[in-house]
């Protein structure tokens, strides 16, 4: 017989095993035609890390990206500093260009603005973004909350293809970060799904 906590095996014939950093699904949204999807609870000092896995994400118009913001009174204001740096690899369908490059324009220096987490993402009907987003130790209130996304859209704008999407950086506050809030640029997410993991034992 065995013994199970929390969806992992612990001891099973008598034997003793156990799966460390093992992912756990806290929730997950869908999107129809949503202004955005806020993670408003779920983010607090359980675990080390948190994965947000963005899925077919599609919005309602051209050249329209993926963003996303913090917030550290759950959800009231989204406006925290952040300092980040990104670059991206894509190729075209035509293979008329490829290339790996630094994107400056996607950086923020001490902003308060949204991160960008895709680069060009077209809107017609197969096309798509999709991704993850890691954020470690959201509910210190001694360090700097550093995270990691990557992610890969359909690019568009006449030259289809895909992008992969690099980005990197901080919030800049010692305060405890208990809600993520994502949305397009511009516009709405059409359809998707965005799901919230805690990775335990880290």
């Amino acid at each position: 017989m065995a013994f199970i906590s929390n969806g992992t095996t612990i001891l099973d014939a008598g034997a003793f095993q156990a799966s460390l950093g093992s992912m756990v699904l806290l929730s997950e949204q869908t999107a129809s035609s949503s202004a955005s999807i806020s993670f408003t609870t779920g983010i607090d000092s359980t675990y080390p890390i948190y994965v947000f896995k963005f899925i077919n994400i599609h919005n309602d118009g051209d050249q329209r990206d993926i963003v996303f913001n913090g917030s550290s009174d759950g959800g009231s204001n989204y406006n925290l500093n952040k300092t980040t740096t990104t670059f991206e690899g894509l190729h075209w369908e035509n293979d008329s260009a490829a290339q790996v490059s630094y994107n400056s324009g996607s950086d923020l220096a001490q902003s308060t603005g949204d991160q960008q987490l895709s680069a060009g993402l077209g809107n017609q009907s197969d096309d798509n973004a999709s991704g993850e987003l890691y954020i470690f130790n959201p509910s210190s209130t001694t360090f700097v909350k550093h995270f990691i996304s990557t992610g890969c859209n359909n690019y568009r704008d006449g030259l289809p293809g895909i992008v992969n999407f690099y980005m990197t950086g901080y919030f800049n506050t010692t305060s405890a970060i208990n809600a993520i809030r994502f949305q397009m640029e511009s516009g709405n997410i059409e359809e998707g799904t965005i799901k919230l993991y805690g990775i335990k034992d880290s």
